[in-house]
């Protein structure tokens, strides 16, 4: 097994510090989440801040886990610095399509709202209120209801996203290590268990909604999504220019 790098061994430090802190400063979620632009909560540090947050001791433990089996090796070939731009390209890149995504559906059913009368002052003072006004039932379907809400309201947390994107360029640059996953005992290629768990738990629940099954998991799908497509349209980069046989230190 190889030993930590010193890049994955101070975002471990950092993690474990955020998600000791936070569980003694419920409030630091308020700030160091990540939060709908349109939302007061919105904070410019938020896109950088909400990566070393995490909701839960299974959600840190997954992730840390995975940025030391993935990240260490990964930072071994690469070096530090290119080891680093990459996890938080990743990272952002997963903000910034979890955001994109949140204001398609949110702004569907604003404009909806707003060319039925309703100006977005009174809009967002409705969703501030956490209800919506009777009339609203007969302009948006309950899809559409939820979309705005969870938008609006929903935070992000977590480095799943960045841990996304070094999963991508495990399956880049080592596509026939086998990979094992609980459940099944039988080692899987990387270059067919990644897309395969992607497109299974991201792309279905992300796609059709966690209503698929009835249930509302919490996760931010797209936020994956993006980390993975980040991180794997850097690969594409770097491969096409034979840039990842360049050290950075």
């Amino acid at each position: 097994m190889m030993n930590v790098t010193p890049v994955v061994k101070q975002l471990l430090i950092i993690n474990i510090i955020f998600f000791i802190g936070a569980q003694l400063v419920p409030v630091s979620y308020e700030y160091l989440a990540l939060f709908f632009p349109e939302n007061p909560g919105f904070k410019v540090w938020q896109p950088i801040t909400h990566m070393f947050m995490h909701g839960s001791f299974a959600h840190i433990a997954f992730n840390m886990f995975a940025l030391y089996s993935f990240g260490s090796t990964l930072e071994h070939f690469w070096g530090a610095k290119k080891f680093l731009f990459f996890y938080i390209s990743c990272g952002l890149g997963a903000a910034l399509v979890n955001f994109a995504v949140n204001y398609y559906f949110y702004q569907d059913a604003m404009n909806i709202l707003m060319a039925n009368g309703f100006s977005k002052t009174q809009i967002l003072q409705v969703i501030d209120q956490g209800k919506i006004i009777t009339s609203w039932n007969d302009l948006l379907t309950p899809s559409q209801i939820k979309h705005l809400f969870d938008a609006y309201f929903g935070s992000v947390v977590g480095a799943s996203g960045a841990i996304y994107g070094l999963l991508i360029a495990f399956t880049f640059m080592f596509p026939n290590e086998e990979l094992g996953i609980m459940f099944i005992p039988i080692p899987i290629k990387a270059k067919y268990f990644v897309p395969i768990y992607m497109i299974l738990f991201d792309g279905l629940f992300g796609i059709f909604g966690n209503s698929l099954i009835g249930i509302d998991s919490g996760i931010a799908h797209y936020a994956h999504i993006g980390g993975a497509l980040f991180g794997f349209l850097i690969m594409w980069y770097w491969k096409k220019n034979q840039f990842n046989n360049n050290r950075w230190n």
